[in-house]
């Protein structure tokens, strides 16, 4: 089975499929207790999306979406966009 301790569909590079199997790859290692494992999926993670995003997005990068996750921050921060988690 390898790395694994569950069975875990593989998706193809580009798609979505493949995000969502890294992030499976990542609850496994975390469900394993196993954090540089967990780690190295968390890199894969940032792998697949940065595929789906040339594939379908070709005119955004992962900067961009590093910009968009800091003005998010901002705004939870500031109060402008309150927490939905209690």
């Amino acid at each position: 089975m390898g790395y694994h301790i569950r069975d875990i569909p593989q998706g193809k590079l580009g798609e979505r499929s493949k995000v969502i199997e890294e992030i499976t790859e990542l609850l496994d290692a975390v469900e394993q207790d196993n954090p540089v494992m967990a780690l190295v999926e968390m890199s894969d993670v940032i792998g697949a999306l940065e595929q789906h995003l040339i594939k379908y997005h070709p005119s955004i990068t992962l900067d961009d979406l590093i910009t968009m996750k800091d003005r998010t921050k901002e705004a939870f921060e500031s109060g402008d966009r309150p927490s939905k988690i209690s």
